[in-house]
């Protein structure tokens, strides 16, 4: 090494940004814990970062336990971590990674290489909308690893302080327990304390937060070495029997599952056999080839952990990454089949919003033209089946960023042929939904021209496992649908509401109601027909023949896009408090003055529900009006919260502003949204500043 080297690191420009310092104001922003002595501490809970890091979306009731079956564990881990999804109120990249196939999943580990790993609330949000449990991961590893563990295990009492202090983060973060990782070797005189931690952390979760979880990680042996087993045996079964589980290492072969089960006995779903996505070293290979693995799981009635499903994303596998994760996944699917079910319970709602993309509408107006990503924006995603290149005369369906949205960033697009009279079905959700005495009933948005039509075919089960199908038809001719359809489908209903959107040209808004009192809603379908059949120009040109060419059909181009879809019972639109109900304020302000006359302002704007619950609220839209004395305000969209608190970083204020007024437009949990003039707001006076 060059001896200058050291010196060099000393020399700082005066252009290089100042150090993190987590307890002043700045962009919120989700970071891991990195030494003992801050764990400890209780350091993070002083930092300005803390509240927004809160997960606001808890899981729900009827998810407390695992389910009975072999399950999928999903670790992600990529780059170390903290990438786009460290911005907890979103980003710029619209091409930033994300997971939408939570259908497919059970337990989600957000994983790096930092001591404690504190999951962005993006992914606990996501994750639990859509019934997942959500991990943290506590690791220690190389040298540094065996000080900090010799610390943590040097006595009782300081391994139960140290297991209370990561309880006390999982439960104020609202992420679901701990992925634990000793990856080093230890004296075999440490095993007992390292015994008390996990026991004390096991049980201090389950204590504070039914339902939670601590998976132990095949690294550390009971003789204090540091020895992977590739399986559950007498050197880890001691570390299994105090904890949820085990995440097995990755280099097990064909016959280690089915003698893993066989140590497990009645607890051989907790066994999580590991699969490396990257294939190092992996059962089968990993990357396309990793249902091989799963396979093999699966016919041996044990539990998956599939590590870095990053690995398309990072290797930019072909033709493009939502292509590439969608046909990943769909391999997934085939050897597993759906693991979660939704909706489950009513008001359900979904803009197939996937947490990134190019622009973002409320109610149809677009209110932001620039790339974005915030996972915490995903909404319940669509079951789409991977169907890989289009067929003639077919329809391909996928999640849309580029065309309009009604609502978020996204939309399902439908476009290919149809021919004649024919239609097309494809599966949008998987539910488990038991209907009462009450109708329900479903909205949605549909935009394509006169004659693409799209419906919504409803697959229900009765108490004797009856299966009948209900079609929500389309606008459009109504004794055509139903002669067109009515021999497909158990019964046609036509739409007892249609409206053309007012702030969204080209969007209709249908709407539908249905009782099935007793019947359990299984399956939601797409259906894309036409309103009448097309005439080829060929067909029609030779009309002069005489022959009878009415019956003549031929292939007619058919697109449509789905904007939203609402399941409630009632058709009331939601009604939200009145803005003297909430309490808004701003905090820590900042000016700084630019040049002729401008100013730029930093401000955490933070608000409070005098009374009634505010978790029916999970969503809240941040708006600015730069107001003067000459010129009307324009409403601006900052960004979205989903905590009572957002932070306005470096907005620059033009010369001639006399005040600003925040507005927090409140969102529903049926999607609805409060009209801006009736939402609350904050005013900031600007002159004199």
């Amino acid at each position: 090494m060059n001896p200058n080297d050291n010196n060099k690191k000393n020399i700082h420009s005066s252009s290089d940004p100042p150090p993190f310092d987590p307890s002043q104001p700045s962009v919120p922003i989700s970071y891991p814990i990195k030494t003992l002595e801050d764990l400890e501490s209780r350091v993070y809970f002083d930092s300005f970062h803390f509240p927004f890091n809160k997960a606001s979306v808890t899981l729900p009731s009827d998810n407390d336990s695992l389910a009975d079956r072999p399950r999928i564990l999903v670790c992600h881990d990529m780059a170390g971590g903290y990438l786009d999804d460290k911005w907890v109120q979103g980003g710029t990249n619209a091409d930033a990674y994300a997971i939408w196939h939570w259908y497919l999943i059970d337990v989600f580990v957000y994983f790096s290489h930092s001591f404690v790993t504190l999951p962005p609330p993006c992914w606990t949000n996501t994750a639990h909308k859509h019934g997942v449990k959500v991990l943290g991961t506590f690791i220690v590893e190389w040298d540094e690893g065996r000080v900090i563990a010799d610390k943590l295990l040097s006595t009782k009492e300081s391994a139960q302080m140290y297991a209370e202090r990561l309880t006390e983060l999982a439960v104020a973060l609202g992420f679901d327990g701990w992925l634990l990782n000793m990856e080093v070797g230890l004296d075999v005189g440490q095993i007992p304390n390292l015994k008390e931690f996990i026991i004390h952390l096991t049980s201090t979760m389950h204590s504070s937060m039914p339902g939670s979880l601590v998976i132990w990680y095949d690294s550390v042996a009971v003789n204090g070495n540091l020895s992977y087993q590739n399986r559950l045996n007498e050197n880890n079964k001691p570390f299994f029997d105090i904890s949820d589980g085990i995440f097995v290492n990755y280099s097990w072969e064909e016959d280690y599952p089915k003698r893993s089960a066989e140590v497990a006995g009645d607890r051989k779903f907790d066994v999580y056999m590991g699969i490396d996505v990257f294939g190092r070293g992996t059962y089968g290979g990993g990357q396309w080839n990793t249902n091989v693995a799963l396979d093999v799981l699966k016919k041996d009635d044990v539990s998956a952990a599939i590590f870095a499903p990053g690995w398309v994303y990072e290797n930019k596998e072909p033709p493009d990454f939502q292509t590439a994760q969608n046909h990943w996944w769909s391999l997934v699917e085939k050897s597993w089949g759906i693991l979660q079910n939704y909706p489950r319970v009513l008001p359900f709602y979904s803009n197939f919003d996937q947490g990134h993309g190019y622009h973002i509408f409320v109610d149809g107006g677009q209110v932001l033209n620039a790339p974005w990503n915030n996972i915490s924006s995903q909404n319940f995603q669509p079951y789409l089946e991977f169907s890989g290149e289009p067929t003639p005369n077919s329809i391909q369906v996928l999640v849309d960023f580029k065309e309009p949205s009604y609502s978020g960033g996204g939309n399902i697009t439908f476009k290919g042929s149809l021919e004649g009279n024919a239609y097309f079905t494809t599966r949008l959700f998987q539910g488990e939904l038991l209907l009462g005495d009450l109708p329900i009933y479903f909205t949605y948005s549909v935009k394509s021209d006169e004659i693409s039509l799209v419906g919504l075919s409803l697959e229900f089960s009765s108490t004797l496992k009856e299966r009948t199908s209900v079609l929500l038809a389309s606008r459009g001719r109504t004794l055509l649908t139903i002669n067109q359809l009515s021999t497909k489908f158990g019964k046609v209903i036509m739409p007892c509401r249609v409206t053309k959107s007012e702030t969204a040209p080209g969007w209709v808004i249908q709407e539908s109601s249905i009782s099935m009192n007793g019947y359990t809603l299984k399956e939601i379908h797409a259906v894309c027909y036409r309103s009448k059949p097309v005439l080829s120009k060929q067909i029609l040109n030779s009309g002069s023949n005489g022959e009878d060419n009415s019956l003549a059909r031929g292939p007619s181009e058919y697109f449509a896009l789905l904007g939203h879809i609402t399941v409630k019972t009632s058709e009331q639109n939601s009604s939200f408090p009145p803005s003297t109900s909430w309490l808004v304020e701003g905090q820590y302000i900042k000016w700084t003055s630019g040049s002729q006359g401008s100013k730029t302002l930093s401000v955490k704007v933070i608000w409070k529900l005098k009374d009634g619950d505010a978790s029916l609220f999970p969503q809240y839209n941040i708006y600015v009006e730069k107001l003067s004395k000459m010129l009307e305000g324009v409403q601006e969209y900052l960004g979205v919260a989903r905590v009572d608190a957002f932070y306005v970083s470096d907005l620059v204020i033009p010369t001639g502003t006399s005040s600003l007024n925040f507005i927090i437009q409140v969102c529903s949990i049926d999607g609805a949204c409060q009209s801006l003039h009736d939402s609350p707001s904050f005013h900031l006076n600007v002159e004199g500043q």
